[in-house]
């Protein structure tokens, strides 16, 4: 199967060779990577490009002008990958929080479901141990928050670890998500359930970052906390293929 793997970067300098060193010693011949460089400061896009003529046939870079949002990047890269035939198409955070591994058992699962997700709420899913309480807290409840506002099932509908049969990505209307921040993945999840895909919960380990600077902020927790309840009206013509 052929899996494109996106990968937006913003400053992921350190993380980057390590990634595509981790990504290409998969058991998994036909997984490719694109980049989505949101015009880095600190060279990411251009390391980025050395992995594209190192590995023309397995690396893709698509470069943006300025730091424009995690949603876009990632729509854009849905686009851009199905375009050059993906049949599956994975996301996940350059800073190794997502541990690589774990696509091989995502990929197996695609027989079974329209999309694996990566979850750190189900027996076998974790997070990092190093966290304080007050940080697994806040991570509890806003998951908490958001599925059961939005009646999922899901156990983890923030988490940004997935990968999508290529069917299941054109059914959706990816140019109606408009999120940016990590409510990006409540959105994508909540469309998805709505249109009656099935879903397949994978637990992993959900690692603090060992290289470079979370871009969480305070922003982008007060738009998930909104827009939450905006999906409810924004999708409620959707319906069960």
């Amino acid at each position: 199967m052929r899996i494109t793997v996106v990968v937006p970067t913003y400053n992921e300098a350190e993380n980057l060779p390590k990634l595509v060193s981790a990504l290409f010693s998969l058991p998994l011949p036909e997984l490719n990577l694109l980049v989505v460089d949101d015009n880095s400061p600190d060279g990411t896009g251009q390391i980025a490009d050395d992995f594209s003529n190192q590995y023309p046939e397995r690396v893709r870079v698509l470069h943006r002008a300025g730091k424009l949002g995690l949603g876009t990047a990632y729509i854009s890269g849905f686009h851009l990958a199905l375009e050059h035939g993906a049949q599956a198409v994975a996301q996940m955070d350059a800073d190794f929080s997502h541990p690589a591994e774990k696509l091989v058992e995502m990929a197996a699962a695609l027989d079974s479901c329209d999309v694996a997700m990566g979850s750190r709420y189900i027996p076998g899913g974790k997070l990092d141990e190093q966290w304080p309480f007050w940080r697994k807290a806040l991570s509890y409840f806003g998951n908490y928050y958001a599925r059961t506002i939005l009646g999922m099932r899901l156990r983890d509908v923030t988490g940004g670890y997935r990968m999508w049969r290529r069917e299941t990505l054109l059914g959706m209307p990816l140019e109606r998500v408009r999120s940016n921040g990590y409510i990006f993945q409540v959105e994508m999840a909540y469309v998805a359930n709505r249109l009656g895909y099935t879903f397949k919960e994978i637990p992993f380990y959900f690692a603090e970052r060992r290289w470079g600077k979370s871009k969480m902020s305070f922003r982008i927790q007060y738009e998930a906390a909104v827009r939450v309840w905006q999906l409810k009206s924004m999708y409620g013509d959707l319906k069960k293929g």
